[in-house]
């Protein structure tokens, strides 16, 4: 989506070349889950020097060490934090099972990579935006703590990501619920300790005190001023995501693979079919790709046109 790629197509209709560039990006994203699967499933760890490949191996790593500590703890095995390599792996293979669970890991280590990239070039807190900044200083004691709450969880979020780390708690509930499924699978359905070990999950989880559950709760407080945290710049990587994904109604993970060179379209189409004016979307793109410009008559796609459009993409596989 560069000036020289809409050059041959600019007699094309805008909607026509935003479908194409659709359908291609839809195409990468249909490819994203059997690709990492093979990867992660490699002998061969000279693979993982690709940044995001070896991001989402050491945290599906950290989820199966933990789902095998707790099976381990209920047991009361001794040292059951003691793991065996061989048996962690094994772990991450039934993590890879399921589809949404890897598409999530992965499209956090893609929000990361974002967030680092932005605060190299723009000096985005990755950590305190002008956003949270704004809702911890409410004169609404409700919004003010839970401001105060996101920033102590985007703070672990941060530490943790330089540690290639994850904490269970921090899954939305279907993903932990994947990751309870797949311990049960990898131990035997019939497993005592696999048993219980989901039992103190689930009664220990709280999704509302979740990271990603504190910023939706906070976008969707905020009502008709929620469209602010449509930039990047104001909102910061995480916050814009998560806003991103409530604006358009797509799954999360999605909205964060939207932010990818490789799905421009997707980009463009999401932030026009949230409410952004043509001029806004332009600004968006300025700071997350600003070697790319919106193709000529973006500006007269609208709202509902745009939405239109991006209602045909498939998303990640499931």
């Amino acid at each position: 989506m560069t000036d020289a790629s809409y050059q041959s197509a600019s007699g094309e209709p805008i909607e026509s070349v935003l479908r194409e560039e659709l359908e291609h990006g839809d195409a990468m994203i249909g490819t994203i889950i059997p690709i990492m699967r093979h990867l992660l499933a490699s002998d061969d760890h000279s693979v993982f020097s690709e940044e995001i490949v070896a991001r989402t191996r050491a945290m599906l790593e950290d989820i199966s060490s933990q789902l095998l500590v707790a099976r381990g703890e209920a047991l009361q095995v001794q040292d059951a934090r003691k793991l065996d390599a061989a048996e962690v792996q094994a772990m991450v293979i039934a993590l890879c099972g399921n589809a949404e669970l890897l598409a999530h890991v992965h499209g956090l280590a893609v929000e990361w990579q974002l967030t680092e990239r932005l605060h190299a070039r723009l000096g985005l807190d990755p950590v305190l935006s002008p956003l949270l900044q704004g809702l911890i200083a409410s004169t609404e004691p409700a919004v003010a703590a839970a401001g105060m709450s996101l920033l102590a969880s985007q703070t672990r979020f941060t530490q943790a990501q330089r540690r290639m780390k994850l904490a269970l708690p921090e899954l939305p509930a279907e993903i932990l619920h994947a990751a309870i499924i797949a311990l049960g699978q990898h131990s035997g359905q019939a497993d005592e300790g696999a048993i219980l070990a989901g039992k103190a999950l689930c009664d220990g989880y709280d999704e509302g005190r979740s990271r990603l559950g504190l910023m939706a709760r906070l976008i969707m407080g905020m009502g008709g001023n929620a469209q602010s945290a449509l930039s990047i710049e104001h909102a910061g990587v995480s916050m814009f995501i998560t806003a991103l994904s409530i604006g358009t109604g797509q799954d999360r993970t999605l909205a964060t693979l939207t932010t990818n060179e490789g799905q421009v379209a997707r980009l463009a189409l999401a932030l026009s079919s949230a409410g952004m004016k043509p001029a806004s979307v332009e600004q968006q793109f300025v700071a997350i790709h600003p070697e790319i410009s919106l193709p000529e008559g973006f500006e007269g796609l609208g709202a509902d046109r745009a939405a239109a459009i991006l209602s045909v993409g498939t998303g990640y596989p499931r």
